[in-house]
């Protein structure tokens, strides 16, 4: 190498790093939660907000652009995505200004002071029964890009969609999904764009309703962390003994499938219902407290999936509280890890927070004494 290369190279390597640097990023850690609010007797956002510092949650997604909550997090250190409707999206598919305005309005007026990190353009739209709405949601994404791009917000606003499972087919095992025929026209050039600005592929992933949906072939201890047997998919040799990895792993699986191997995938939705109506029996406070207890013992060793160990899993719960207005099965108003009043639905293990009665209390000791006499290092992570 010549002296005269040198400082060329050195030039080149400092400007990559740099350019690396300012890619956008929208999680902190392993552990996120959705603040939904379809509910009419859940606490303001500003006690939404001391009850999320109290629980040590730093990630949190919303599912629209509420003022009154974007002002509730100012100065609190809470790292916040917004959400933009999927009734918003034609409109802004459409019209580039809206777009600008609505990012000016809604993002851009409330930086720095709320920390808002990323926009989640619709929510489950491919693959849902609104077709229509299919068209719209890579116009509207690259308008809300743009948008951030031409206020200089691109590189502190990571802009996502997520996805249902319904964007797949033959998800069983992992290694042979794809993205089904029906969206890969739409997803394709989305994940081109996502791609060119290093978004993650965001999934909304259910052990729950995989396991309502065959309780006679799914091993339930499967679903919920705890000691089974596993699968084992049999074109990769890999070894499955909870079905989150195995869900996560048929989403890298499409995508290697569909060119986008390095592609990043975080679960932008998970949880268990406490409680449901007829031929809902897994929906238990037992079942729902074993399997977010042992979710976040799984992201706090801070490890990947078989399929791709070296990237860590990052989670966003589903839900805070649970919503009495949430329309569907009976179940979709139970997926609160907190109660309307802001108790503990029930205790897995965070710090500093009300029981709503004596056996939670008891339990949050016994998971205490689980966590220092078995793993030490969750009790530093929760604390």
């Amino acid at each position: 190498m010549t002296n005269s290369r040198l400082p060329r190279l050195i030039f080149f390597f400092v400007l990559f790093n740099l350019s690396a640097t300012l890619t956008a990023q929208a999680f902190t850690g392993t552990y996120g939660i959705n603040y939904g609010r379809i509910a009419n007797n859940i606490p303001s956002p500003d006690e939404v907000v001391t009850l999320l510092r109290a629980a040590k949650i730093k990630n949190v997604r919303i599912y629209d652009f509420d003022h009154s909550v974007l002002q509730a997090f100012s100065g609190t250190g809470l790292e916040l995505v917004v959400g933009l409707p999927n009734g918003n999206l034609q409109n802004m598919s459409s019209d580039a200004g809206s777009a600008l305005s609505w990012v000016k309005e809604n993002v851009q007026a409330f930086l720095p002071e709320t920390q808002i990190v990323g926009i989640a353009v619709g929510n489950e739209v491919l693959g849902s029964t609104d077709r229509e709405s299919w068209g719209y949601l890579l116009g509207a994404v690259k308008n809300i890009y743009n948008a951030t791009k031409k206020l200089q917000l691109a590189d502190k606003i990571q802009i996502t969609t997520a996805h249902s499972q319904a964007v797949f087919s033959n998800s069983y095992p992992p290694s042979s999904c794809v993205f089904g025929e029906d969206v890969a026209q739409y997803m394709k050039p989305l994940l081109e764009f996502f791609s060119g600005i290093n978004s993650p592929f965001c999934l909304n992933a259910y052990p729950f309703l995989a396991y309502m949906s065959d309780t006679q072939n799914i091993d339930i201890n499967y679903a919920l962390f705890l000691s089974n047997d596993g699968i084992v998919d049999n074109k990769t040799g890999l070894h499955y003994d909870n079905m989150l990895d195995a869900q996560v792993d048929a989403a890298y699986a499409a995508l290697e499938d569909a060119g986008y191997k390095n592609m990043e995938v975080i679960v932008t939705e998970t949880g268990w219902a406490s409680h449901g109506g007829q031929n809902e029996d897994a929906a238990t406070v037992k079942n729902a407290r074993t399997y977010n207890y042992n979710l976040r013992k799984r992201l706090a060793l801070k490890k990947g999936t078989p399929y791709r160990p070296k990237i860590e899993l990052k989670v966003y719960v589903f839900a805070l509280f649970n919503e009495n207005q949430k329309p569907g099965a009976v179940s979709e108003q139970y997926y609160g890890l907190f109660k309307a009043d802001g108790s503990i639905s029930y205790d897995i293990g965070f710090p500093g927070l009300k029981s709503s009665s004596a056996e939670s209390s008891l339990l949050s000791l016994m998971v205490l004494y689980q966590l220092f006499t078995h793993d030490s290092s969750l009790v530093c992570y929760m604390i």
